[in-house]
């Protein structure tokens, strides 16, 4: 197995550059999954890991190789869509062995792989069945397979659960997670908008912007210490809420004011900032509503969400462009247009300066 290391890589197309100088270094044995919204670049560098995108410059390294002019066929790397690409008259078994029947692998050793890739996958009973009898779930697993059977260095998956609906999703998004564990030592780089496929089977995440990254760091880390407010509103389902404020006093603690109220924050900022106007953040699930109506931001509730498990509640403030969402739990009552005050978690606010950095990375 191999890692993957990426030195300044840059796309372009004609003279449009749309991945800017991409420094990454994937560990051999890491699960890597890229985020960002469309048109990010998260595909177009996954494509260029597999020789599918041609690289404009820059350095790509799979292993000790570097790969920049080798096919994708001679990197040691397999590829599983989106669409599942199986051969609709061939069995699951003989989808599973193509590779490397065209390889022109022994007849046992190919036995031996896709029986073994198989039982992993818990695809024994269907090896004699034909794509056409098998759900969508069984499908992308089939397509897994047909990958792990070649024993690449490196596997790339391009969005491969976008195709299923939530409930297979679901169990197939678990499939993957065992799938890793039961292969500790293979490399693995996952493309998703989904955020909880993200969460759920990353080492790591790289969270990309228009040909950026904006930060590269561990499932929760990135969720409890975003480096910018694009990654701190994009991590994360509802996302913050951010509202605008002046850092009355800065230093070890931190005073803001926030409209026509005051907290004290054990929150570091650096003492030439006050004065300063910034943006204060906070999730959802860390704010609760007051029944005194002495909260930190007074406003009327918009839109209620009721989940079951949980209740969304949108709630209009004065001077805010976008409602602030509180998450509480179970199945709360409000009315539409109810005066309400948010109490929020003083250690649990994010600031960010005005140019939106987080000032823990100041």
């Amino acid at each position: 197995m191999a890692g993957v290391l990426m030195k300044n890589i840059k796309k372009s197309y004609g003279a449009t550059e749309v991945i800017h100088g991409i420094d990454l270094e994937i560990k051999t044995g890491e699960f890597v999954v890229f985020v960002g919204p469309s048109g990010c670049g998260k595909s177009t560098l996954l494509r260029m890991i597999a020789g599918l995108e041609t690289i404009t410059s820059g350095d790509m390294y799979i292993g000790d190789e570097r790969v920049n002019d080798i096919p994708p066929s001679q990197r040691g790397i397999a590829m599983v869509f989106q669409s599942y690409a199986l051969y609709p008259h061939m069995t699951v078994f003989d989808n599973m062995a193509f590779g490397l029947k065209i390889a022109k692998r022994p007849k046992a050793e190919i036995e031996k792989r896709v029986r073994e890739a198989a039982e992993i996958l818990r695809l024994t009973p269907y090896l004699e069945r034909l794509p056409k009898a098998l759900s969508g779930g069984q499908r992308q697993r089939v397509a897994i397979g047909r990958a792990i059977v070649r024993d690449p260095k490196v596997f790339l998956f391009d969005e491969p659960l976008s195709n299923l609906d939530a409930a297979l999703r679901v169990a197939t998004r678990i499939e993957i997670a065992k799938l890793k564990e039961s292969m500790p030592d293979t490399t693995m780089v996952y493309v998703t908008h989904d955020q909880v496929e993200a969460m759920t089977l990353a080492d790591r995440i790289v969270v990309l912007s228009a040909g950026n990254i904006e930060q590269v760091g561990a499932p929760i880390e990135l969720y409890e210490r975003p480096a910018n407010l694009f990654v701190a509103q994009f991590i994360g389902s509802p996302a913050m809420n951010v509202q605008r404020a002046k850092i009355e006093k800065a230093g070890e603690h931190t005073t803001i004011a926030l409209g026509r109220h005051r907290a004290d924050l054990p929150i570091p900022s650096p003492a030439g900032m006050a004065g300063q106007e910034i943006h204060v953040g906070v999730r959802p699930e860390d704010l609760t509503i007051a029944s005194n109506g002495d909260g930190l931001i007074d406003g009327r509730v918009n839109i209620v969400e009721s989940l079951g498990e949980v209740t969304n509640v949108y709630v209009d403030v004065e001077n805010g462009p976008e409602p602030i969402v509180v998450k509480l739990p179970g199945v709360q009552r409000f009315s539409r247009g109810e005066p309400v005050s948010l109490v929020a978690q003083p250690a649990k606010m994010h600031l960010f300066n005005e140019s939106g950095r987080s000032l823990l990375y100041l």
